[in-house]
């Protein structure tokens, strides 16, 4: 389909696909605009029509953002949307037209392009490195040391959670000090004033930070969040319910002037409190935006009517929610199972034996079948259960690819080739593998460096004066810097690639491999890994107009916060995916089995003292439920193991709600009949 054609069928809904509701979504193209899209209500869709349709309307490509959550949403989006217009790009790399696109991305992708641009204004360099897990839990370890806590009291793991929450509420350090009420929390507080403090003399910032810094840019410089606004005259945010505090002030911040913001979510599916995530944000969109006009997507392409029925039951008992009823577009279906077993054991075998005489039907695949839970801590009876069926499976989440320490090591080398490499990848690097320099020289470095106002990095090369060090550690210095300024040295138009494959076997990086791990096949695996990297570079090369190495690390680093990036790979094996009701969001199989239905399980016994806690549990089972295009099944276990002793359970409210039953003196916890 043409640029002409495709936009023809948007002003025409009769031939577009697109139902009344979703074609006035399509179709209102100034002023604010909520869009409330029900579950499998055809939601990625309408913002693709709506960004072309505002092509079509004259608005200069370049002046269009669309924000997502997740580099998996964003790079659907920018496909769907190329395959409707096409592309003006030029194909002479560094033209100057090449920006001439509309500008899709994640939350901290649009966040590092402004920050690289200004955060200076902030006392940080403007190439400032990104931390990622391994690394804030080392500083963290180290503040937790310098402030003496005990480690009974504060790990480094509850600090950075207690960071990750006060940034996300836009809580700076002495926010977080007013506002501690516990012991922990206190010395939490104490550790997020030294751990700011230690990011900032680093030049480096956290994920949190990205969206906080931003957002304080903003706040700080008013010149500065006018230029950032002026750069768009349109904004569309999609999963507009899972908004955190920044996000919601850099929306507002972007989108004031022109006013032309559409936000499009489904308050129904709001179920990451737990990371920032605030549902009254698009509940109050109209008194944030008084002049805005709300759509409503309530046609669900996804499940039969049966499980749509159970949904709209069960999502009705929460008081809180933007008033709209989901209808089927697949009428009748299996009406919904409710099943009860004796114990947790029995629950995993007879989930388990039912998938294996569904597999036993024509057409069906394990890739087919989802079980979902609540907690991390349910899916070992059913791994066991489909290993002794020997029915393949997945459990989804695990390490992530840029967790091993292969790829950490090859990605600070890579920094290295940077003008300014950033002190933590250094570091991690400056003996690996092996040149002599250990603890106490690497200490004497530091010491040095930060007394004198330099770099490490300029004491490594001798551009700074070194500490009095062994002829060893000096040799060692010079063995690395040498090897960084050759291949820096290669002629201009160098590709990225050769560049990093000339590293990696100057410094020897494959002897290091072979040194550490003695099995053959995991010494293969390991270098495999390092590989892997480098095709990441060849693919970004092949595709970007200006490649740098900073824009793919940055991209690197960002795209390993996108949980969805392992979770798609995993969900490609043909096997039945054992995951977490809040890994499955956005995802749909024609089979699903939701299984601990208990009270203390979903809900979850921490949410029980808040009934807004329990209202995001309900969420959080209705994103179960619609998860389901076919068959639905839910189950539980009469009795569940405690400390190895069978303990009896109480079968969850919800599955009194789905059913209609939620008035029933049952409804408050007693024991339902097998």
């Amino acid at each position: 389909m043409n640029f002409d054609e495709s936009m023809s069928v948007v002003a025409n809904p009769a031939n577009s696909g697109l139902n009344d509701a979703q074609w006035e979504a399509v179709n209102t193209l100034s002023g604010p605009l909520l869009v409330l899209a029900g579950a499998g209500t055809g939601k990625t869709r309408v913002i693709t029509f709506r960004i072309a349709n505002l092509i079509k309307h004259r608005v200069p490509r370049e002046k269009i953002l669309g924000v997502t959550f997740t580099n998996k949403a964003a790079n659907e989006m920018k496909e769907r949307l190329e395959s409707m217009i096409g592309s003006s790009k030029p194909t002479r790399r560094g033209s100057d037209d090449e920006a001439k696109e509309p500008t899709i991305c994640t939350f901290h992708s649009l966040c590092v392009r402004i920050l690289r641009r200004r955060i200076d204004q902030l006392g940080y360099p403007l190439k400032f490195a990104i931390y990622g897990r391994g690394d804030q839990e080392s500083l963290a370890r180290t503040i937790l040391r310098e402030i003496k806590v005990p480690d009974k009291l504060l790990k480094p793991a509850q600090l950075l959670f207690w960071v990750s929450h006060w940034k996300c509420k836009s809580m700076t350090p002495d926010d977080a000090l007013m506002h501690s009420d516990s012991d922990a929390q206190h010395m939490a507080a104490i550790g997020y004033q030294r751990y700011q403090r230690q990011l900032k003399l680093k030049g480096a910032v956290d994920f949190d930070d990205l969206l906080l810094l931003t957002e304080k840019l903003f706040y700080e410089h008013p010149a500065i969040r006018a230029e950032e606004a002026a750069r768009f005259d349109h904004l569309l945010v999609d999963e507009y319910q899972d908004t955190n505090t920044s996000q919601y002030r850099i929306i507002k911040s972007l989108a004031g002037q022109h006013r032309n913001l559409c936000v499009v979510g489904d308050d129904d599916q709001s179920i990451y409190a737990w990371r920032g995530a605030e549902v009254e944000h698009i509940l109050a969109f109209s008194r944030d935006w008084p002049d805005a006009k709300v759509v409503r997507l309530e046609e669900n392409y996804r499940s039969t009517e049966a499980i749509i029925h159970y949904a709209n039951t069960l999502i009705r008992c929460n008081s809180q929610r933007h008033d709209k009823v989901l209808r089927a577009a697949r009428p009748g279906g299996d009406i919904p199972i409710i099943n009860q077993w004796e114990t947790e054991t029995e629950e995993a075998e007879e989930v388990v034996r039912s998938i294996e005489s569904r597999l036993n039907l024509k057409g069906r695949e394990p890739r087919d079948f989802a079980i979902l839970f609540r907690t991390n801590e349910q899916p070992r009876p059913f791994e066991t259960a489909l290993r002794e069926a020997k029915v393949p499976y997945i459990l989804v989440g695990g390490m992530s690819f840029f967790d091993r320490k292969e790829v950490k090591d090859f990605l600070s080398y890579l920094r290295l080739l940077e003008d300014e490499p950033d002190e933590i990848s250094l570091l991690r690097i400056i003996n690996t593998p092996a040149r002599g320099i250990g603890k106490k020289s690497i200490e004497t470095l530091l010491n040095k460096a930060v007394s004198e106002k330099v770099s490490l990095w300029d004491m490594v090369t001798g551009k700074a004066e070194r500490p009095k060090l062994t002829v060893k550690v000096q040799n060692g210095l010079r063995d690395l810097a040498e090897k960084v300024a050759e291949v820096r040295a290669m002629p201009e138009g160098t590709s990225l690639v050769d560049k990093a494959r000339l590293l990696i076997e100057k410094v020897q990086y494959r002897y290091e491999i072979d040194r550490i791990y003695d099995e053959p096949d995991d010494r293969e695996a390991r270098w495999n890994t390092v590989e892997q990297v480098v095709n990441a570079l060849a693919e970004y090369e092949s595709k970007a107009r200006r490649p740098s190495l900073t824009k793919f690390l940055d991209k690197l680093l960002l795209g390993d916060q996108d949980a969805n990036n392992e979770k798609e790979k995993q969900l490609k094996k043909n096997a039945v995916a054992l995951m977490t009701m809040h890994a499955a969001k956005g995802l749909e199989f024609p089979e699903v089995y939701i299984v601990g239905m208990e009270e203390g399980i979903l809900p979850h016994h921490r949410s029980l003292q808040s009934e807004e806690n329990v209202a995001e549990e309900r969420r959080l089972c209705y994103v179960g439920v619609t998860r389901a295009e076919e068959r639905l099944t839910m189950s539980m276990a009469l009795t569940r193991k405690k400390w190895g002793k069978p303990r009896d359970t109480d079968a969850s409210r919800f599955l009194f709600e789905l059913t209609g039953q939620a008035d029933d003196p049952a409804y408050t916890g007693r024991k339902s009949q097998k």
